[in-house]
């Protein structure tokens, strides 16, 4: 049977439409510059206790190495923002509420876009016959933004982030590893970030040390996922509101006026999280935090992450007598580093108490 690329290339981005998926393209296998810019970022030491991004260098460099007789990678994007930007930078400027990343705010996107990455690749087998793949979202050591680039997703802005001139950036990446002899689709020509440096600006950290590159180890999705250790006291004042993961770079960047509600079901809000109080969950204990997060990309993080967050958050909120109750209930929880947390909340908050503009009437 001879395959017409062309045709299997317009099926497919008619059966990814129906699905929620909003583009899709293909790419070849080729990396290698990506993978040293990598391999110099991990040299700096920008990733952190990162260090399963040491690991796997082969597959990393070479996609076939990951899915043997991978002759190309069909990928694409699904727009996630779950509700209009403006809503996202209220709840920031409320610092009574907690802020959880907009990607986190519904059902754990790995499962959802895996699932709907094998059902596209159960189309194609339907219509062509067997052929070989493997589907793949944010699970396995992919150069996941270069292949997508490459296939003319979109280009690699400022901020590290993927950009779509029609959509913004608010979206995730999915591939298909396939022995399909696929004809590569166009990378774009330029890179539509100018002069603009938006993202740097507005980053609370300064965790984009220069264009294109971030340094990890400052950046709050890091410190508030990533990392299980003790926040750096320095860093803790410009973490705000955020108790999971940052937006900032994206919420902020000219390109995402165009960002797009999600259609799909999965990613708009559980358990009412774009609208908690940080009063609400930090009052939560082990077993509510199970149950509030089940299914969701925030189990990523353990319980005590999960305190620790919130109590820095309480600690950059404005005075109240209820917060700093809150505080001092949980004083002895069993964990050190959660504790150290608490008290530096304690006393943030205690000496706003001396600050009439910084109490919560």
């Amino acid at each position: 049977m001879i395959l017409d690329s062309s045709k299997i290339l317009n099926d497919l981005k008619i059966w990814s439409h129906e699905l929620g998926f909003q583009d899709l393209g293909v790419a070849g296998l080729n990396v290698k510059d990506d993978f040293s810019q990598l391999e110099k970022w991990i040299q700096n030491g920008y990733h952190g206790s990162m260090s399963y991004l040491e690991k796997n260098k082969d597959k990393r460099l070479d996609p076939s190495k990951l899915v043997p007789d991978t002759t190309c990678v069909i990928t694409v994007r699904a727009n996630y923002l779950p509700e209009p930007l403006d809503d996202a930078v209220s709840t920031l400027k409320d610092p009574r509420l907690a802020y959880v990343s907009r990607y986190a705010l519904g059902r754990d996107y790995h499962k959802v876009l895996r699932g709907k990455l094998r059902q596209l690749a159960r189309k194609l087998n339907d219509k062509i016959g067997d052929f070989g793949y493997r589907a793949f979202t944010d699970s396995a050591p992919i150069l996941e933004r270069a292949l997508a680039r490459n296939s003319g997703l979109g280009w690699v802005g400022k901020h590290t982030n993927l950009i779509n001139k029609a959509d913004g950036s608010m979206f995730f990446l999915g591939e298909i590893f396939t022995d399909l002899p696929l004809d590569i689709t166009a990378r774009l020509k330029k890179n539509h970030c100018g002069t603009c440096v938006s993202c740097i600006d507005v980053c609370p950290t300064k965790a984009i040390v220069s264009p294109y590159k971030l340094d990890a180890r400052k950046c709050i999705s890091y410190l508030t996922i990533e990392s299980k250790d003790s926040i750096p006291t320095e860093l803790r004042a410009s973490i705000g509101n955020r108790i999971f993961g940052c937006d900032d770079c994206q919420l902020f960047c000219p390109w995402n006026k165009y960002a797009k509600v999600t259609p799909i079901k999965d990613f708009m809000p559980r358990s009412r999280l774009n609208n908690r109080t940080l009063l609400e969950l930090f009052s939560m204990n082990r077993d509510e935090f199970e149950l509030l997060t089940r299914g969701s990309a925030i189990r990523r993080i353990s319980y005590e992450q999960w305190v620790r967050n919130l109590a820095v958050a309480m600690g950059n909120s404005r005075y109240s007598r209820k917060t700093l109750s809150a505080l001092y209930k949980r004083r002895f929880f069993p964990d050190q580093m959660v504790r150290e947390h608490i008290e530096w909340a304690i006393t943030r908050l205690e000496n706003n108490s001396l600050n009439p503009d910084a109490i919560d009437k």
